[in-house]
């Protein structure tokens, strides 16, 4: 009796699931940061991940999330029961504000995604994460970057104050490019990577903003709008320090990724958020981010090279 011999693809039964994935690691591998999405891929245990997911995060969405983010999500379409297809979201997304879901392989360097923001291309993570850890992940995922980030990128305020980072990223590189000394242009890059990481982390990631009664508070962060446990904390719970926007404060306040934020900043409305990277940009420009404070995050060499590698 002769044995069966399974023609399934070995990373068709592994899936699409994080830091477990065989197709990632080929395309890294490979040095492919920008990749298709294998829908193929997905097993049935990913699909049931997302569908875990998003059947827990919708009534928290309607307490706790800003009206246009709703407003997103509903014109998206995304299926309850199964991973989005990128087309999809695009074929929904692109005719609103320009903005395109683009599959990447992993993690992209700092310039290389401000930049993708400028061109209205958003990175996005395909791999879900495992079903075993629901509640923290240390990466994105895709229900991080598309249940999280995508819906609000529907809105065209919120699309060019993405495009406006993208800008504040290149002026600072035009900057870097002018100064002669390298110790003096690392430094500024530097510095300048570490205040637009901390200003994209307290908005676009764990952003508040005024609702509209009195008093009330909206989620409109990424990471918070994604997040079971943290987007009811970031709202109701005494332990969580409140201040409204203030660039001065937020550039030179360091954050960490690994436990719910203590501290969290609240703009009053979508066009404040821009007025705001304005204020960034022009800051980058006048040489006004060259000294922030010290501490997290810290700089990885790839988005240090990132910035002074560009060319003009």
């Amino acid at each position: 009796m002769t044995s069966q011999i399974s023609t399934v693809p070995s990373a068709a039964l592994a899936g699409l699931t994080t830091t477990q994935a065989p197709f990632i690691e080929a395309a890294k591998a490979a040095g492919r940061l920008y990749i298709d999405q294998p829908y193929e891929l997905y097993s049935a245990a990913n699909h049931q991940v997302w569908e875990r997911l998003y059947a827990r995060m919708g009534d928290r969405w309607q307490h706790y999330a800003n009206h246009r983010f709703l407003e997103g999500l509903a014109t998206l379409h995304l299926d309850p029961h199964k991973v989005p297809r990128l087309e999809d979201v695009n074929r929904f997304m692109a005719p609103l504000t320009g903005f395109r879901a683009k599959a990447v392989s992993g993690y992209v360097p700092a310039y290389k995604f401000f930049d993708c923001l400028r061109q209205r291309e958003f990175p996005t993570t395909i791999t879900i994460r495992d079903g075993a850890v629901l509640d923290y992940l240390p990466e994105p995922d895709i229900f991080h970057d598309i249940a999280g980030h995508v819906p609000m990128h529907t809105d065209p305020a919120f699309a060019d104050t993405l495009v406006a980072f993208g800008e504040c990223a290149r002026a600072a590189a035009e900057r870097a490019a002018d100064i002669a000394d390298d110790h003096r242009r690392v430094a500024h890059v530097t510095s300048v990577i570490k205040a637009m990481a901390r200003f994209f982390w307290f908005t676009i990631e764990f952003g508040l903003m005024k609702g509209a009664k009195p008093g009330e508070l909206k989620a409109y962060g990424s990471g918070l709008l994604s997040s079971y446990g943290e987007l009811a904390h970031c709202i109701d719970s005494p332990e969580v320090q409140r201040f409204p926007f203030q660039l001065e404060w937020v550039v030179n306040q360091y954050f960490e990724i690994d436990h719910y934020q203590p501290l969290l900043f609240v703009v009053d409305s979508f066009d404040h958020l821009f007025s705001e990277v304005g204020r960034l940009v022009e800051w980058v420009k006048a040489g006004k981010l060259d000294n922030v404070s010290p501490g997290e995050p810290a700089i990885s060499e790839a988005d240090l090279a990132s910035f002074l590698q560009v060319s003009f």
